[in-house]
């Protein structure tokens, strides 16, 4: 096994958003450890998959561990995995909340604490997470509070983390979208969730991966919520 063969860890990998991602970076030659609750095995020797609930901590373990001992090193982590839910504020259920924090929150906490603990040690890595818009321009009609306080907690813990890792060679960074043409839109809401960006269209899958392969790269950016909306957070329309 090549040493300068990078390794990226991929969340909520196994459809929309987390496979293209996946395939973005084999193009671009890094092996790849690829989780998420349903996700089966790969044909490609240079993917590993990984089967678990990313908010537990044991499954962040059991995707390190893999990562260490079939590629011997990580150098990027994607923070894809995530839930949301629009509903009234008043009507989240305690299962809501308790769903919303696990897979956002917790599940960012204890893949980037392990992933991040290595990548410190050998001197270079990136983070980077999928947020949303929604954090800095809510918009009338699309209740997600559940939404802007997880997600915007990541966008927080970006800087913060940026800031803390910035000498020790891990860049921590965010890609914040608005809404994206993924299976989880049904065609016919298609039409109405256009109108919901400046630019009246709705985002494509590859606006999002571009996003992230640009972070990856770009050796200088650090601390960046880069936002991929359609205008949707620059004010309102």
């Amino acid at each position: 096994m090549s040493q300068e063969q990078k390794v990226v860890i991929i969340t909520g990998a196994s459809q929309g958003i987390g496979a293209a991602i996946v395939q973005a970076y084999r193009s671009r030659n890094y092996r790849v450890v690829a989780t998420s609750r349903s996700i089966g095995e790969s044909g490609d020797p240079d993917v590993a998959t990984v089967q678990g609930d990313i908010a537990k901590p044991e499954t962040a373990d059991r995707i390190v561990a893999v990562a260490l001992e079939r590629f011997g090193r990580i150098d990027s982590l994607v923070n894809n995995a995530g839930v949301f839910l629009s509903k009234p504020f008043t009507e989240f259920t305690l299962a809501d909340y308790e769903h919303n924090l696990g897979v956002n929150v917790a599940g960012f906490f204890h893949i980037t604490q392990r992933a991040a603990a290595e990548m410190l040690q050998q001197g270079s890595g990136h983070i980077v997470s999928i947020t949303t818009s929604l954090v800095d321009q809510p918009i009338a009609g699309l209740p997600a509070a559940l939404a802007s306080l997880t997600k915007g907690g990541l966008n927080a813990v970006t800087q913060s983390l940026a800031m803390e890792f910035s000498k020790a060679g891990v860049r921590v960074n965010a890609v914040s979208p608005g809404i994206i043409k993924t299976p989880m839109h049904a065609p016919e809401t298609h039409a109405a969730l256009a109108t919901l960006h400046p630019v009246g269209r709705m985002g494509e899958i590859d606006d999002i991966v571009d996003a992230v392969l640009y972070l990856e790269a770009a050796n200088f950016v650090t601390g960046e919520i880069l936002h991929v909306d359609g205008g949707q957070h620059a004010g309102r329309w």
